[in-house]
């Protein structure tokens, strides 16, 4: 499976957005809700980034964290602070003006998974492009089956979205958090999130499975479903590499056959599976 991207009419048009929340999730990680100054971006589903700008210092991708149903033409980012630009749109206060381009890329194709089991494995700052999938199962709770996440991260400091996972396991979402290194007074699992995905009982006939984290957590989770008799096309991963025009011109981000601004981020594992092989230049 490879989600079909959207044409694009005006991806060269850099729209200005308002900061109007900016939520810090971890120390070097923080949620901005952003508001259209004039116009809105096009309509974006599950999965798909845009291209952040922070005026004077640069461009970076950033995928989308909000639920792709809200009204208004918010915009909600989760950024972690790794380089000059992502620092500077994590630090930009309400009221701030970043300039959007997009959405770019495929999306996580929830249409297809309707009526199904859903396990969402994500490492880190990668539950952040899973939070759509987790926000449309909260609003359709009954057009989907079992509904299981897998969050893992450094520490307990380093969790996103901590303040939400009550109303997750409200709406009848089974949580499974799990961190590398525990700190006192952690009662929850250690260990990385193949560990929770192991002991799992899943029926792979009726089950989708998103993963969203780093390269080597997406393979071993993937050796993990496909062991557990998971179809590689059941199976889908967001692949990250050096995206900078987004509209597959520069050719930064080609990986084998893949432009993934334009062909990803989000592809099927027997898509993947070849390609996780190649290291990032």
């Amino acid at each position: 499976m490879t989600a079909t991207a959207p044409a694009h009419t005006s991806d060269d048009v850099m729209l200005p957005y308002r900061v109007t929340t900016r939520t810090p999730q971890t120390a070097d990680t923080v949620t901005l809700t952003l508001a259209p100054v004039h116009d809105a971006a096009q309509p974006y589903r599950a999965g798909q980034f845009m291209m952040l700008y922070h005026y004077g210092i640069g461009e970076v991708a950033i995928s989308i964290s909000g639920d792709p149903t809200e009204t208004g033409g918010r915009l909600h980012h989760t950024i972690r602070a790794v380089g000059t630009v992502s620092a500077a749109l994590c630090a930009t206060e309400i009221g701030g003006v970043i300039g959007v381009r997009g959405p770019f890329g495929t999306d996580w194709d929830l249409a297809s998974a309707r009526g199904r089991d859903l396990v969402v494995v994500g490492g880190g700052v990668g539950l952040a492009p899973l939070r759509p999938v987790v926000l449309t199962a909260l609003r359709h709770r009954d057009e989907f089956g079992r509904v299981v996440v897998i969050a893992g991260a450094r520490t307990p400091a380093d969790r996103l979205y901590s303040d939400e996972q009550t109303g997750w396991i409200a709406g009848e979402i089974e949580l499974h958090n799990t961190v590398d290194r525990p700190t006192r007074g952690w009662t929850g699992q250690v260990g990385f999130v193949t560990e929770p995905l192991a002991r799992l009982r899943l029926d792979p006939a009726r089950t989708t499975a998103y993963l969203c984290g780093p390269e080597p957590m997406l393979r071993f989770c993937a050796q993990t479903l496909r062991r557990k008799g998971f179809a590689a096309t059941d199976i889908r991963v967001s692949l990250e590499r050096n995206m900078q025009c987004a509209v597959a011109r520069c050719g930064h981000c080609q990986l084998g056959p893949l432009l993934l601004c334009r062909d990803g981020p989000i592809v099927d594992y027997a898509t993947a599976e070849p390609l996780l092989a190649v290291r990032e230049l």
